[in-house]
């Protein structure tokens, strides 16, 4: 069974961006070392950004989790992303390229270095590639794996307050934390 799956496997895995596979081997193994892809119309495979925002529901133990271990992976490279929660109560959408409130909790929002907004499985992408996942972000933008991540995204989107706990403060206005 092994050995079917890698025969489907190995020819998709061809037909990735030539960044992110690898032409010593025959396997199209994944690079380790970060690239540059130039022909995609997302950035999806450096790791070389800057200036990276990363909009965020501080009151979301998912979004909290994954942003503390994002930030944990960017530890040697300071200043490579910037992760902004926007349930703080001095979050400014005019400062993030009008994404208010309302817009970022409604998906996940980034802002590259050169200013452009990204939302949903493409906002994954940019983020994952400026803390050095870009083979992930790649992944996720694959077109065969594409659909499937737009659709388990959006689902997760439309209920993560009510999965974290938190729809009824959510219903209007700014989310706020329960207090006991």
């Amino acid at each position: 069974m092994l050995s079917q799956m890698r025969a489907r496997l190995v020819p998709g895995l061809t037909r990735l961006p030539s960044c992110l596979t690898s032409t010593s081997s025959s396997t199209a193994a994944i690079r380790a070392t970060p690239a540059r892809c130039t022909h995609h119309q997302h950035r999806t495979c450096s790791s070389q950004s800057a200036g990276v925002k990363v909009l965020y529901d501080g009151l979301c133990p998912i979004c909290v989790t994954e942003i503390k271990f994002l930030q944990f992976l960017q530890r040697n490279r300071p200043g490579k992303v910037d992760f902004v929660d926007i349930s703080l109560p001095g979050y400014d959408g005019e400062k993030h390229k009008d994404v208010s409130y309302e817009m970022a909790m409604e998906e996940m929002h980034v802002i590259d270095e050169k200013d452009k907004v990204h939302r949903g499985i493409p906002a994954f992408a940019v983020m994952y590639s400026a803390v050095g996942l870009g083979w992930l972000g790649s992944l996720m933008m694959w077109s065969p794996v594409r659909p499937f991540m737009d659709k388990s995204y959006a689902v997760f989107a439309r209920n993560r307050l009510k999965w974290t706990g938190r729809g009824e403060e959510c219903t209007k206005g700014r989310c706020e934390k329960k207090t006991n």
